[in-house]
């Protein structure tokens, strides 16, 4: 089941709010040792998390489906947030590097929804009810099995979405108590971060279709004046990626002969064998754009356009106009008082 954006936590009769986790999306199966773990795109994850088979195995004493969020936890007691960059690592070819991650770096998995239960399907059943089945069966769970927390106190939600983004969280989600499971369909709300920042144009990919522009790459400058990637914008138009071709023409970096100079950034298990060639531009082009969080020092995820701004100068796109969230403790996020 999927969430449709809204730009606020919805104040309505009737729902339950949660926290966004940011994480893998993950439907556990579970039937004694027989225990699967697949992505929200059905994509097998069990052979990368032993240590969650093991502790579903160990803690499950009854056949179930749970619908929840594989997230990895880092810090100290008391000063713990997600590790984004840390669970992505996690997905890796070697066995013997999965092994070894799975003692440094050991996944949690947050449940927050249960399709089935002791050979009865439950996704008929409305949410509230699926709920309570939930926290029957999740009541001896201990860490790294959690369940997601609740609240029907929009004032509650709110001020989670304000504190837990401290600890790396995503945002608020909202769902219909009434409503039942529903495979594939935007029937929940989910609430995010907006915000805007002014960034340097660097470079661009053209498209996989080979025409036009497929992502702009974008930087800031630290505080040592080093222009620093950040990420990129993607979702362009079709026409939109072949106007931009030209809009950039005057800013691309050639090289003696008068053909443009090109990069490639960092390869990932995510890329594969993605083309991550790129267009070098002179970074003078400045651009307002849409974001939710950002992952260290680069955006969790990528940004939209918002608006060129030919009123800034490329060396005013400072990490210091970012918004910092204070920092929130996230067992304290854990603890479902």
């Amino acid at each position: 089941m999927l969430a449709k954006a809204v730009p606020d936590v919805p104040d309505a009769a009737g729902l339950s709010y949660e926290p966004k986790w940011d994480g893998f999306r993950a439907i556990a199966y579970v039937d004694g040792d027989d225990v699967e773990l697949d992505s929200r795109g059905s994509k097998p994850l069990t052979r990368y998390f032993p240590e969650l088979v093991a502790e579903l195995q160990r803690q499950l004493g009854v056949s179930c489906v749970l619908d929840g969020e594989i997230v990895l936890r880092r810090g100290a007691e008391g000063d713990e947030r997600l590790d984004w960059e840390a669970l992505s690592q996690r997905i890796h070819p070697a066995a013997s590097r999965i092994a070894k991650l799975s003692e440094e770096t050991p996944a949690s998995f947050v449940a927050f929804d249960l399709l089935y239960l002791d050979g009865r399907s439950l996704l008929d059943e409305p949410f509230e009810a699926r709920r309570a089945a939930l926290e029957l069966l999740a009541g001896e769970l201990e860490a790294p099995l959690h369940i997601t927390r609740t609240t029907r106190d929009v004032a509650v939600a709110r001020r989670w979405l304000a504190e837990f983004e401290g600890a790396g969280l995503d945002g608020v989600v909202s769902k219909p108590l009434a409503a039942a499971y529903a495979p594939n369909k935007r029937a929940m709300f989910k609430s995010k971060h907006a915000r805007t920042a002014d960034v340097v144009v660097t470079g661009y990919r053209i498209h996989k279709s080979g025409n036009g522009v497929g992502s702009l790459l974008v930087g800031l400058y630290d505080a040592d004046g080093e222009l620093r990637s950040v990420g990129g914008i993607s979702a362009f138009s079709d026409a939109r990626r072949l106007s931009l071709i030209d809009e950039l023409e005057p800013l691309v970096v050639r090289d003696g002969s008068g053909e443009a100079v090109t990069g490639a950034t960092d390869r990932n298990r995510f890329s594969s064998n993605r083309d991550t060639s790129f267009v070098l531009l002179r970074p003078e082009r400045v651009v307002e754009v849409r974001y939710d969080q950002m992952e260290g020092a680069r955006f969790r995820h990528t940004v939209q356009f918002e608006r060129w701004r030919p009123d800034r100068s490329a060396e005013s796109c400072t990490f210091e106009q970012l918004e910092v969230p204070v920092k929130y403790d996230l067992g304290s996020v854990l603890l479902r008082a």
